[in-house]
């Protein structure tokens, strides 16, 4: 994999969808990247496969397919990468813009995540195990993230319920992190 113009471009082993979302804008200027923020998603919740987790990053899901989609559907949200129970993984938004995921967030004393970091989400719930296809393609996007990204390092992984404390628990309790992290080096 390598990344050109922001997108992810594949090889023969790494295929990766592109799929531009509107929900995203220019990053401020002078924000670099910094922070790679892990999440997790699933629509309807629970549930895995299908066109909606693509349809609400578009704006274009349906609000009467299912009663919790109807809660959000409304809602202009996006993330950089989406990595599927399998593997696959789906590119909305290029890096070096800002894709709509972290909401009211802080790091490290900054707040608002958005303009520095990247978003990526596991399709998965936060007390489902993940998949070992999800960690091995986290772990290869990540390092090629660390290697374009000079300000982004190890210890500048985080999680939605890192940054967004008491509003968000994902990516949860489920999520090894000890076997991601061992995995980068």
């Amino acid at each position: 994999m390598n990344i050109v113009d922001g997108w992810l471009v594949g090889d023969d082993s790494h295929t990766v969808e592109h799929c531009p979302s509107p929900n995203c804008n220019e990053r401020p200027e002078n924000a670099d990247v910094e922070l790679l923020v892990i999440h997790n998603i699933s629509l309807p919740p629970g549930s895995f496969g299908g066109p909606h987790i693509h349809e609400l990053f578009t704006n274009t899901l349906d609000p009467n397919l299912h009663e919790y989609f109807s809660a959000i559907a409304h809602l202009e949200v996006s993330a950089h990468i989406l990595i599927r129970r399998d593997g696959s993984v789906t590119q909305f938004v290029p890096f070096h813009q800002r894709a709509w995921h972290a909401g009211v967030s802080s790091w490290q004393g900054s707040q608002g995540c958005n303009d520095f970091s990247i978003g990526i989400e596991l399709e998965g719930t936060d007390d489902m195990p993940y998949e070992a296809a999800q960690y091995q393609r986290l772990q290869d996007i990540t390092k090629l993230l660390l290697k374009v990204y000079p300000k982004l390092t190890a210890e500048n992984i985080a999680g939605h319920c890192d940054i967004a404390p008491g509003r968000k628990t994902d990516p949860g309790p489920a999520f090894q992190w000890k076997e991601y992290i061992s995995g980068l080096s």
